[in-house]
């Protein structure tokens, strides 16, 4: 029997040494007792060898690609034989590479199941942790929190709050590792106890007050609420004792709010009303009778609120019998001045692509899923904000009254808003990207980035690699629409 000890609970990067040898030696996992710091020894371990050699062993191991990150989250488990059963799978693995396949296998089921409850733990931590405002021995501010994690997840989560809390002074108390912060390094400090960490600080009064206000009884969903935030975290979070209360009093509070007269719009709101008012949709009557009619209806469009800040509305433009229509999601700040859709740096972009791929442009109609530039302002700056699903809904009147006066063969969708505005349907741009689909009028419809997409893109590496796909989505289009091909590009 060999005894090997790990110096912490999720010591991975021991356990990754140690094991590799044993495996190269097949020591077999039923003559390895895995222990943790001082734990105290097998009593039938008589001849326990603690000597476990960590040279790199002369046996290469193979393992597949995703073992290492899950066997570095599931070592962050409680369970005492999370350790064996790792090296279990570790030389099992040697003689069947692709025993991660099978999910019904019970190691496999295990491990991953494990790797699953790290995850959520770390998940809670995260959104659970609550600090209290302290003073230090000199007077100076300093924050303290307590929580009681599932797994050995401490040092795993670390990173998370030095990033968040770097400009703070703090400590997260827990009872098997403890973090502190002094707003350069970060130290690993043994557990505590709740005695250890504050009880309140003045803060939590305004909060359980925010808290009660913002409570809405008419959508309370205990279940999901339970789901989200189990009760054994209750009895750390300051408003915890507000929970059981709110949630009896929801009937009578949510009935009551059916009963109350509204609450009368801000005199603000009244003022911007009065000088804008929001038409309704336009009677199906008067709907224009062509693609130029249709463009001099949208200057006047005031079926959302960004009518109201905008410089004007910028229709789509192209040739009537466009084979083809590219949709993006808004006008940017210089459409939004141009009046014209696709002219600043992402239409550049746009434009430098369609050509490398040999498209007429000129062949084209080119369109926005909503015809107003959302922004907020940055100083002088006018800063792209994403329209929102009202916005798009109500803008799909005027795509609609496009796609009926075009009659594209092929609708080309730049980015997710636009996905959503063609389909209805909320279906990720990824899931979608690539694939063959048809809209409810027959048209093809390819759907790929925006180009301003691309423009956002950190590094040069990505950049040139996610231009290329771009181009690709691009020379799609002439197979589909061969007419679109310039007369001087090659066939």
């Amino acid at each position: 029997m060999r005894t090997v000890r790990l110096a912490q609970p999720a010591d991975f990067g021991a356990w990754r040494v140690r094991a590799r040898a044993l495996a190269a030696a097949r020591v077999r996992p039923e003559d390895i007792l895995w222990q943790v710091g001082g734990d105290d020894g097998d009593l039938f371990g008589a001849g326990a060898d603690d000597s476990v050699e960590a040279d790199a062993p002369a046996r290469t191991l193979n393992v597949p690609r995703g073992f290492i990150d899950l066997a570095a989250q599931a070592i962050c488990h409680s369970d005492p034989e999370r350790f064996g059963l790792l090296y279990r799978l570790l030389l099992r693995l040697q003689d069947d590479p692709h025993l991660f396949r099978v999910a019904t296998d019970p190691d496999v089921h295990r491990a991953e199941a494990m790797a699953r409850a790290v995850r959520r733990d770390l998940h809670k931590m995260t959104a659970f942790v609550r600090f209290r405002e302290v003073r230090d021995e000199t007077g100076a501010e300093a924050f303290v929190a307590w929580f009681e994690p599932e797994h050995f997840i401490v040092e795993r989560v670390a990173s998370f709050f030095v990033k968040r809390f770097s400009s703070m002074r703090w400590s997260i108390l827990t009872p098997s590792r403890s973090l502190h912060w002094d707003g350069a390094t970060l130290h690993l400090a043994a557990g505590a106890t709740r005695a250890d960490a504050p009880d309140g600080d003045a803060i939590e009064v305004h909060w359980r007050t925010y808290y009660t206000n913002i409570f809405n009884p008419a959508r309370l969903k205990i279940k999901a609420m339970k789901a989200e935030m189990p009760m054994k975290y209750w009895r750390n979070l300051p408003e915890a004792g507000l929970i059981s209360p709110l949630i009896a009093g929801a009937p009578r509070r949510a009935r009551e709010m059916i009963m109350n007269d509204p609450t009368p719009a801000p005199e603000r709101h009244v003022r911007q009303t009065r000088r804008h008012p929001v038409q309704e949709p336009t009677p199906l009557d008067t709907l224009p009778r062509s693609l130029v009619e249709a463009a001099a209806a949208a200057r006047d469009c005031a079926r959302c609120g960004l009518c109201r800040h905008a410089t004007q509305t910028v229709f789509g433009e192209g040739p009537l019998d466009a084979p083809v229509m590219f949709v993006g999601e808004q006008p940017g700040d210089h459409e939004d001045l141009a009046g014209r859709p696709f002219v600043g740096p992402a239409g550049r972009l746009f434009d430098r692509t369609l050509a490398d791929a040999g498209i007429d442009r000129s062949r084209a109609y080119v369109t926005n899923a909503v015809k107003h530039f959302k922004f907020s302002l940055r100083g002088k700056r006018r800063i792209h904000q994403k329209p929102d699903a009202g916005e798009v809904q109500a803008c799909r009147f005027w795509l609609g009254l496009e796609r009926d006066f075009v009659k594209p063969r092929l609708i080309v969708s730049l980015g997710a808003t636009a996905l959503h505005a063609l389909t209805g349907h909320a279906a990720t741009l990824s899931s979608l990207r690539g694939r063959d689909l048809v809209l409810d009028d027959g048209a093809r419809l390819i759907a790929t980035v925006h180009p301003s997409y691309l423009l956002r893109l950190p590094d040069e590496a990505t950049r040139v690699r996610e231009s290329a796909r771009f181009l690709a989505d691009m020379k799609r289009i002439l197979a589909l629409a061969p007419v679109m091909r310039r007369a001087d590009a090659a066939a």
